[in-house]
């Protein structure tokens, strides 16, 4: 069996979400052979070196106990968490994976991503992520002072927030082409992703192909997930 989560956002300052990790963590995550995590599971990552705040130390920790259980934990960094690396990884246990991944699930082949990278309406965003994933832009990063790092990344988080206020709805979802093509470009059937907070089940025609696009719900007081298993996808939330 394969859960899927995205969006947690986890932070000090709401930690009825970090409950809800730990909650899910302790039980449904310990049935898995498999925990994705596609995106977002921290509210900003500035760096590997966040990992000497006790916060993040401690869901960090959470994730190396659940590996030592024998589940295997494979995470899509996603907006806010794209800075998560190697160290991370060897702390934790987890794999850091690309962007897009493709696997079979059920029979079918899917492809996995946090799902930002299909917003393209926003291209002020688009260029943004563009750049910022650039391995000269990250290694500079990781040569500013970690407070201003910090100071960024809170602004970005802030100006995220108003944006989300102000602009359309349709600005702050996926284009419909982008996910075709995507599918296209994967042979898959399936697309599951996070970012947009608009959990759902699509149905969709792609060339004459019948396809879906699983949208996973962003966290706040309780766990949600998407599980894979014998009987197929199935969206759960805690009792």
């Amino acid at each position: 069996m394969q859960l899927f989560i995205s969006d947690l956002h986890l932070n000090p300052a709401h930690p009825e979400t970090t409950e809800a990790f730990r909650r899910f963590m302790a039980g449904p995550a310990q049935a898995a052979d498999t925990l994705w995590i596609l995106g977002d599971l921290f509210n900003y990552w500035t760096g590997d070196d966040d990992l000497r705040d006790a916060f993040n130390a401690g869901i960090a920790t959470d994730i190396r106990q659940l590996v030592a259980r024998g589940v295997r934990v494979r995470i899509i960094p996603g907006n806010r968490d794209f800075m998560l690396s190697r160290r991370f990884g060897k702390f934790t246990g987890a794999s850091i994976e690309p962007e897009i991944v493709t696997l079979e699930l059920a029979g079918k082949p899917c492809v996995l991503a946090h799902g930002d990278e299909l917003c393209t309406d926003d291209e002020p965003y688009q260029r943004y992520r563009r750049i910022s994933r650039l391995p000269i832009w990250k290694a500079v990063t990781y040569l500013t002072p970690e407070f201003v790092r910090l100071r960024i990344a809170t602004r970005i988080r802030s100006n995220s927030v108003a944006k989300k206020k102000t602009v359309s709805r349709k600005l702050m979802d996926v284009n419909q082409e982008a996910v075709a093509n995507l599918l296209r470009k994967t042979h898959a059937v399936c697309l599951i992703h996070g970012h947009t907070h608009m959990p759902a089940r699509h149905v969709l025609d792609v060339d004459g192909k019948a396809c879906e696009r699983w949208v996973l719900a962003d966290w706040h007081a309780t766990a949600t997930w998407l599980e894979a298993g014998p009987q197929g996808l199935i969206a759960r939330t805690e009792a």
